[in-house]
């Protein structure tokens, strides 16, 4: 039953995110995507136990700044809720069957009740009846005639620590109307945490009950989630470290522009997509903390900036591996295999980065989210596999060739290599916090957060094939630390570059490293320091090997 709960809770990403992906060519230039205001658009509750509830949202925020009442400097009238975090409903209606209102009279009050139940994450063994040693979510008469709740409501069990929470919010049907509005209003989080919203009734006749309106959630300094804040001033810092390496790429590049090879010019379009990459994650960020939207179009453009920039990058490396420029003057036959690596990688990137960030901030299904994950982390093992068995042809090779200048700098590059591999070992272990202890006390009110939320939240990870199985943190309580999951993979991709650019920068006497079609490989010092018949024959033997590359490259 809780399977198919999940399915029904996750139908709305189902059914937008191929909506989004199609059309978001044609319309990202006047749409909007929610984001911080979750919108419900006439969506029905799911049975759970003896209660049905909808999920409104989830979403790590932190404690007021300003506890004072203020009002806004423009209106002597009008709230101000600058420094103040909130979740404020802005409305929300309930419509229930027309069948169950003409079921009750006109002049009949409180015909029916639907509860907006606000609790953080560390409350929610405080709902239903697991303190009573009841499976129950609902108070049944039982429970009523021992004082412990109300008959028809659901059970909380307020915190002594924290008066008052879990919030809960009433809403009666009256008389035999169809629907009911719940008053605008808002509710101040006092407290860091991560605070989920659900929606929930007891009253089975109101069976067939859809919400629609919106919710508004917003932190002191914006309405970036918890999760989000952090990573705009990390773009931020990316944006000016991705300028200063640009510019000192720039300046070499100017430098000695005379003695520049094709490998220079892949690496100066990686930095500059980088840069704008930062910059516009930046600014997407910051637009979307100021209005609590995300443009679809800013979105997009951030996506691909992405994309294209996650996917030459592996290329970069992939072509560097092959010795492409210094070992060998062409990919032979291996181009198009590249290239077509490339596109699918690019594509198939594209589309699970609109999946992630275009729509709501937990609206998303995570069977879709799997769906394309798995050809993701399929791509990057071919990539990894790709590279370093590349990276080893290409090292025998110069061994063979006692090229002693080319053999180091790519020995260099293999150790940058695989420090960049044990670092992401060591950081995937990281990312897996210790597995909390989920007793049979918090019963089933917490199984239900524990099925709902699972898919929702251990994708935000990067390490793509780790994500679906990372369930040790079901209910985001870790929400503060997880910015810093995206922004290790950003950092470790960046000292990547900057190694390159280090290793294959612009100089004096590029030809020590380039490859050079019309003379033996083996042109530098150590080459040259060969004399007489033996100097003949290394020569001989250069050319012969050099040869080979090419006939083997055009079999490939």
């Amino acid at each position: 039953m809780l399977q198919d709960m999940k399915q029904r809770q996750f139908r709305r990403g189902r059914i937008k995110i191929p909506m989004f992906v199609v059309c978001v060519g044609l319309f990202f230039c006047f749409s909007n995507v929610n984001a911080s205001i979750h919108e419900y658009r006439m969506e029905a509750f799911s049975p759970k136990s003896d209660a049905f509830f909808f999920h409104g949202g989830s979403e790590g925020l932190y404690a007021s700044k300003l506890h004072e009442p203020t009002t806004d400097a423009s209106s002597e009238t009008k709230p101000s809720f600058k420094g103040k975090s909130i979740i404020s409903f802005d409305p929300v209606t309930f419509v229930r069957p027309k069948e169950t209102a003409k079921s009750h009279h006109q002049m009949q009050q409180n015909t029916g009740l639907v509860e907006a139940i606000i609790l953080e994450v560390k409350d929610r063994a405080r709902i239903g009846g697991s303190s009573l040693k009841s499976d129950a979510i609902c108070c049944n008469k039982q429970l009523a005639d021992q004082g412990s709740c109300n008959q028809g409501e659901v059970i909380i069990q307020h915190n002594p620590n924290n008066l008052g929470w879990p919030k809960r919010i009433k809403t009666f049907f009256q008389g035999d109307n169809e629907e009911a509005k719940m008053d605008v209003e808002t509710v101040e989080i006092n407290s860091t945490g991560m605070y989920y919203l659900y929606f929930m009734f007891c009253d089975p006749q109101l069976k067939g009950t859809l919400i629609k309106g919106r919710t508004v959630w917003k932190n002191p300094n914006g309405y970036l989630p918890g999760k989000m804040a952090p990573l705009m001033t990390f773009y931020g810092l990316m944006s000016l470290a991705y300028l200063v390496l640009g510019l000192a790429w720039f300046l070499r590049f100017v430098q000695f522009w005379k003695d520049i090879i094709h490998l220079h010019y892949h690496i100066t379009l990686v930095i500059a997509l980088g840069m704008c990459e930062m910059a516009v994650w930046y600014f997407e960020y910051s637009n979307f903390n100021s209005t609590g939207t995300r443009p679809m179009g800013i979105t997009l453009w951030a996506v691909t900036f992405g994309s294209v920039k996650k996917t030459l990058s592996r290329l970069l490396l992939l072509v560097v591996s092959m010795g492409f420029g210094v070992v060998r003057p062409t990919l032979g036959g291996l181009t198009s295999k590249v290239v077509l690596l490339g596109l699918i990688y690019f594509i198939a990137t594209e589309a699970l980065e609109l999946v992630e960030h275009l729509g709501n901030i937990n609206d998303f299904s995570g069977k879709a989210k799997l769906v394309l994950v798995l050809p993701v982390a399929f791509l990057d093992a071919c990539f990894i596999l790709w590279i370093f068995s590349s990276l080893s042809k290409t090292l025998e090779k110069l061994q063979m060739r006692r090229n002693l200048a080319k053999l180091e700098l790519y020995r260099k590059f293999t150790n940058a290599l695989a420090v960049s591999v044990l670092l992401s070992i060591a950081w995937i272990g990281f990312e897996s916090p210790p597995m909390h202890s989920m007793g049979k006390e918090d019963g089933n009110w917490q199984a239900l957060f524990v099925e709902m939320t699972f898919l929702q939240d251990v994708f935000q990870m990067k390490q793509k094939i780790k994500l679906y199985f990372n369930a040790t943190d079901p209910l985001s309580e870790f929400w503060q630390i997880a910015w810093i999951i995206p922004a290790f993979w950003n950092m470790l991709a960046y000292c990547l570059l900057v190694v390159i650019c280090v290793l294959w920068a612009p100089s004096r006497n590029p030809t020590r490293y380039a490859y050079m079609e019309g003379m033996g490989e083996d042109s530098d010092e150590e080459g040259i320091a060969l004399t007489g018949n033996s100097g003949d024959m290394a020569m001989k033997l250069e050319r012969q090997a050099i040869g080979d590359d090419l006939e083997e490259d055009k079999r490939e």
